[in-house]
């Protein structure tokens, strides 16, 4: 007889102004080194611009900017994370990526409210590994739905424009 096994979450790890996050790894299409960016005008400021993926034009968040964070000089170890939001495909530029790990799902607990770094609005949770906490980012609130519409039709009309 099997024994049964708890539920597990499986989480891309990644590193913020010095801070670990984790998104499900469900959400991410892939990782990338971080690549020329074509700037869009009028794009609010979180919005690097975007990036031509093997013919797809996919926008480009700086995470620092999306949460106030202060501004971080790009590495050999920053990557763009390319994942879903929602119905909009975007890039979000981290400082890097660690690893892929299975998290059980009893160790993730609710945010506690004053957590510093960034609004409490975009977490999951945090997630207890080993001696290190995972803060879960709840990537269907990085972007509102009316942010995700119009950042889709701010990029169609910038890339009509060029």
């Amino acid at each position: 007889m099997a024994a049964e096994t708890a539920p597990e979450v499986q989480l891309v790890v990644f590193q913020l102004a010095g801070e670990t996050y984790g998104v499900e790894i469900s959400h991410v299409q892939e990782i990338i080194r971080l690549q020329t960016i074509t700037e869009i005008p009028r794009t609010p400021a979180f919005v690097e611009g975007v990036i031509n993926l093997r013919g797809r034009i996919i926008p480009i968040l700086d995470m620092h900017k999306r949460f106030h964070l202060p501004a971080a000089e790009a590495t050999n170890n920053t990557r763009i994370m390319v994942v879903e939001l929602g119905e909009v495909t975007v890039g979000m530029i981290v400082d890097s990526v660690s690893e892929v790990l299975r998290l059980p799902a009893d160790s993730i607990e609710p945010p506690p409210p004053m957590i510093s770094g960034i609004d409490v609005a975009y977490l999951k949770g945090v997630g207890k590994w080993n001696d290190k906490l995972i803060i879960l980012l709840a990537l269907d609130r990085v972007l509102r739905e009316s942010e995700q519409r119009e950042l889709q039709q701010e990029v169609a009309a910038g890339v009509a424009s060029k």
